[in-house]
């Protein structure tokens, strides 16, 4: 399914809006199911109620849990530290409030996407569909994208070293369908739809958010002139990004290549030119 130049096809995307997320983790289960992704266990990791850790190979959506003692904003959440049997941080009155940041990650699907500029073998393509997606039998496993994503989401796996992330259910986008886990979110947190769409209902939301005293409501991936150009999955989120564990200020990590390839192509030249020179001086 390919868009034609009298037809061509919207750039989709996920808005992410993690103040209606509950932690359920149906979008961890549909993608691994969907995507048949082996399964990780249940090993908790000690950060709240996570047993995924992070985004990786064989975790294609990752939903965090971020505890704070803090309210949301300017409201009364009726939550507080001694109502669930926590101690009090340190500097902290006993009783304050406390809340859970709930999101759930997923590679961005950059428009200047590092991936892509790396790989040798073309085993990551730009689909018609604006995403990025991996073809596994053509991957070499030289792991050349994964720190070439300033997002740290492409992974290796142990067994043959090639990479694998999410494909925002390439398959299923062909046949007209939802991502699997933006069909089984069952709040709404994972929006599927045309970038444009998605931009003005993200603004919307955070205008609400705002109104309603929480200050900190911002958005996050939305802009298109940010280091990676934006992407195709942004999210709401409701304290900074390193809360997140996202990077604040995201850039294309390959931003210099044209600039180091030019200067090696002048100093090559150089030598050159020189080596030239003091042949030609020699024979004379």
């Amino acid at each position: 399914m390919t868009g034609t130049c009298e037809d061509p096809q919207p750039r989709v995307g996920f808005f992410t809006d993690t103040s209606v997320c509950i932690g359920c983790k149906a979008c961890e289960v549909a993608c691994k199911e969907w995507n048949a992704i082996p399964d990780t266990g249940l090993d908790f990791t000690g950060m709240s109620y996570d047993n995924t850790g992070g985004l990786g190979a064989d975790t294609w959506r990752h939903v965090a849990f971020i505890e704070q003692r803090k309210p949301l904003g300017g409201q009364d959440t009726g939550r507080s530290t001694v109502d669930l049997g926590m101690p009090a941080m340190p500097g902290q009155e006993e009783g304050s409030e406390f809340r859970w940041l709930m999101a759930s990650d997923v590679c961005k699907h950059c428009t200047h996407a590092a991936c892509l500029d790396v790989c040798p073998t073309g085993a990551l393509f730009r689909t018609e569909f604006g995403t990025v997606v991996v073809q596994e039998d053509i991957c070499n496993g030289c792991g050349y994208c994964v720190p070439a994503c300033p997002y740290g989401v492409i992974d290796q796996r142990e067994d043959d070293g090639r990479v694998w992330k999410c494909t925002m259910c390439y398959d299923r986008l062909g046949a007209g369908q939802e991502p699997a886990c933006a069909k089984a979110c069952p709040t709404d947190s994972i929006q599927f739809g045309e970038l444009d769409v998605l931009r003005a209902r993200a603004d919307e939301r955070l205008a609400q958010l705002h109104d309603a005293g929480i200050d900190d409501a911002q958005l996050y991936g939305r802009d298109p002139d940010d280091g990676v150009g934006g992407t195709s999955a942004f999210f709401l989120l409701l304290d900074r990004p390193e809360v997140y564990g996202l990077p604040p200020d995201p850039v294309v990590t390959t931003r210099d290549l044209p600039t180091m390839w030019r200067r090696a192509a002048t100093a090559a030249g150089a030598l050159l030119v020189g080596l030239a020179a003091t042949f030609l001086g020699s024979k004379r």
